[in-house]
């Protein structure tokens, strides 16, 4: 049985600084190796120190860089520590262009090493046991948190402090990790696997409905990105201010209607008032189903990316969203 390791940096690898406050520190080999029990779980090891930045600083390079090493890996599992500002989108980077059945389990920490209950070595134990996991594999990129298992593309930051700061709002993780083995009570349906382009450099917004708010947001909007997504009030709903500025926007470039609230999904047809559900997507905005607005403004710049049409984004988003 062999795991590769790549480390990233963020919380889990960070170590104290001399101007105060903690810094990326650690070396991946040094995580590993501060991990009680993890040598005795007759598991080989191979550890890649890919970066050393915080979750904030990880660049869509970055990601790309690191799917390609995953695509070169030969052992039965991965898993990536990195920080957690981003995990919720790094994690579904990689789900979106990953076609592969060994697990690719995504970790973290909330405490950093200096403090007391540091939670990274546990994650760090937990997600080597489910990379190791034959009930893990034909899943995707998973992630690994508190001995829960969640799907990449499922799961969100919800708390900024918490050590259960990750869930997943629409249906809940898939296992956990018991007595050191992965037990996955659910599972979740392959989908078909978006490429990484290289030198993709499209640029997508995510403009947020605000109480109040008169649409201003967007002019000129269409002429500085490639993309627009709509974090709308609760089941897909605007402002009546934002419904003439949307119809302009979506005759320039593609604009997904998601749910600002993270949990739930988008509707097609229960209102039917300006600025409804309804009424934009008869406008043309493409629906995000139950994908929250961070996911799709990634599925979204991935689609861009391979130079891909609105009927073939529409059908991207149905399968994704579902």
């Amino acid at each position: 049985m062999r795991v590769v390791v790549f480390g990233l940096g963020g919380t889990i690898a960070m170590g104290p600084s001399e101007v105060g406050g903690v810094v990326p520190a650690l070396s991946a080999q040094e995580l590993v190796d501060a991990v009680p029990g993890l040598g005795g779980l007759g598991i080989e090891l191979d550890v890649v120190d890919f970066r050393r930045v915080p979750g904030a600083s990880v660049t869509f390079e970055d990601v790309a860089a690191l799917a390609a090493a995953i695509h070169e890996v030969r052992a039965d599992g991965v898993v990536v520590t990195q920080g957690t500002d981003t995990i919720e989108e790094t994690s579904y980077l990689l789900d979106l262009g990953y076609g592969g059945d060994m697990p690719v389990v995504v970790t973290g920490a909330m405490r950093n090493p200096t403090l007391a209950g540091a939670d990274g070595p546990a994650n760090l134990l937990a997600a080597v046991q489910v990379a190791a996991s034959a009930e893990a594999r034909g899943q995707g990129c998973l992630v690994v948190f508190a001995d829960e298992v969640h799907a990449a593309r499922r799961v969100r930051k919800t708390h900024s402090t918490s050590v259960a700061t990750f869930r997943s709002p629409n249906g809940g993780p898939l296992g956990y990790v018991v007595e050191g083995a992965a037990r996955m009570l659910q599972r979740v349906e392959r989908r078909a696997a978006v490429p990484f382009v290289a030198g993709n450099a499209a640029k997508v917004a995510v403009v947020t409905a605000l109480l109040g708010d008169d649409g201003s947001v967007f002019d000129g909007l269409a002429d500085r990105v490639d993309g627009v997504v709509v974090a709308a009030f609760g089941a897909g709903h605007v402002p009546v201010t934002w419904v003439e500025p949307l119809t302009a926007l979506v005759e320039r470039v593609p604009v997904v209607l998601a749910s600002r609230t993270g949990g739930g999904s988008v509707l097609e047809g229960t209102y039917g008032f300006a600025g409804s559900e309804q009424d934009l997507r008869e406008r043309g905005l493409i629906s995000a189903g139950f994908l929250d607005p961070l996911k799709a403004r990634l599925l979204l710049r991935a689609l861009l990316g391979t130079g891909v049409g609105t009927t073939a984004m529409r059908a991207a988003f149905a399968e994704a969203g579902r």
